[in-house]
């Protein structure tokens, strides 16, 4: 079996992922040589947020929608025959790819994916073979409440991560959007954040980047923030995702180039 990267999507009623933190690391990977295999709960295309890629958010389009540009890749992303033929998440392989890619988003039917056991088996499976993960926004909660039977722990502990910001970001968008979408942006009561901290070894480990962020560009990448901590990649939100869509390809380049000398070695 040709091993692939694989980026793990979301559909269920309402699909919910955010499709700059989806279509943006496709296109990087895709670019570098990487095929992408997509998984789903049931196996069948899940498509991005509505209101992120067409309904918008009125006069807070400017802070909030998704950028044209990044837009235009995630419609690219959609025509991938491979985008059309997801696997279901029980259909997942670990051992066949590379490395495994989780995006985030905020509204309720995110929690196929971050409350699927079948999304945990993939993940603890990753974890413990060394490969490539990366997480951005909501993501990194999958990873966060994935226990590894070993240590009887999350696999993030003893990591260094980031994720969404509970105040300048997910608790912000909710009060401005509040009036008219109401829980909208609250996935769950409590915050990303405050759940991430507490599965860390210490909440000095959650690394939270500029407090005011920037958000980045194909031509500014650099004003993005991501964190690595060996194989595994985290970001915070889509205004992060030209950076961590680059530094994904990185990633997924220097594990495949590490594998034949990690082969030799055995010999």
């Amino acid at each position: 079996t040709r091993k692939e990267s694989s980026a793990a999507s979301d559909v269920y009623k309402r699909q919910d992922y955010d499709p700059s933190e989806s279509s943006l690391p496709w296109q990087a990977a895709r670019d570098a040589g990487f095929a992408a295999q997509f998984a789903t709960p049931l196996g069948m295309p899940a498509y991005a947020d509505s209101r992120l890629v067409s309904l918008g958010f009125g006069p807070l389009n400017p802070l909030l929608m998704t950028p044209a540009a990044d837009l235009a890749r995630y419609h690219a992303m959609t025509r991938d025959p491979a985008f059309c033929s997801p696997l279901p998440y029980a259909g997942v392989d670990p051992a066949a790819y590379e490395g495994l890619l989780i995006p985030g988003g905020h509204a309720r039917g995110m929690r196929s994916l971050l409350e699927s056991e079948e999304v945990r088996r993939i993940i603890l499976a990753f974890f413990q073979a060394d490969k490539p993960v990366a997480a951005v926004c909501h993501g990194p909660l999958a990873l966060a409440r994935c226990i590894d039977p070993a240590s009887g722990r999350s696999v993030l502990h003893g990591r260094k991560v980031t994720a969404l910001l509970a105040g300048p970001m997910e608790l912000a968008a909710w009060l401005v959007t509040a009036p008219w979408l109401g829980r909208y942006y609250r996935t769950y009561d409590h915050s990303v954040e405050q759940e991430i901290k507490a599965a860390l070894a210490s909440p000095a480990d959650f690394l939270p980047g500029p407090w005011l962020p920037r958000r980045d560009s194909a031509e500014h990448p650099e004003r993005g923030f991501v964190v690595r901590d060996r194989n595994l990649l985290t970001a915070r939100w889509p205004g992060d995702c030209h950076r961590f869509a680059n530094e994904w390809a990185s990633l997924l380049q220097q594990a495949r180039d590490a594998q034949p000398q990690a082969q030799q070695a055995e010999r």
